[in-house]
């Protein structure tokens, strides 16, 4: 009995990671400067030029390589290994803690708490010189 392999359909997986990342059609159109048309024919493409395919990658933010080893099998393997409610250690999950990435920047959060603590600290010494001026 032989097993049918499916082919490498780059186009697909383009698709898949797309609305995975919850992005429509017309974004990914905007972001490489091509029409909504262009990307549902790069979809239906089963290859695709190494540069066109390496700025696809740069928009959805993954790599060239993780377009072209793309599987949803990989994918769900992956989340039933991170998220094991099983381990009675809780080491799975510290470890995935580890590896989270979040979307937003980090740094600019950082930033701006940091600059509405400075406020509110300006903010109570301007109470608090009111009040020794009465």
């Amino acid at each position: 009995m032989e097993t049918a392999t499916k082919p490498n359909h780059i186009g697909r997986k383009i698709g898949r990671i797309r609305e995975l990342r919850g992005m429509k059609q017309e974004t990914l159109a905007e972001k490489l400067g091509i029409s909504q048309q262009a990307v549902s024919k790069i979809e239906q493409s089963e290859k695709i030029e190494d540069d066109k395919l390496e700025q696809i990658a740069n928009v959805l933010g993954v790599t060239k390589e993780g377009i072209e080893n793309f599987s949803d099998e990989a994918v769900f393997n992956i989340i039933n290994n991170t998220y094991n409610n099983n381990s009675s250690d809780n080491s799975t999950l510290i470890s995935s803690s580890v590896n989270y990435q979040p979307t937003f920047n980090t740094v600019e959060k950082i930033v701006e708490l940091y600059e509405r603590l400075v406020k509110a600290e300006k903010d109570k010494i301007e109470y608090l010189e009111k009040l020794l001026k009465k």
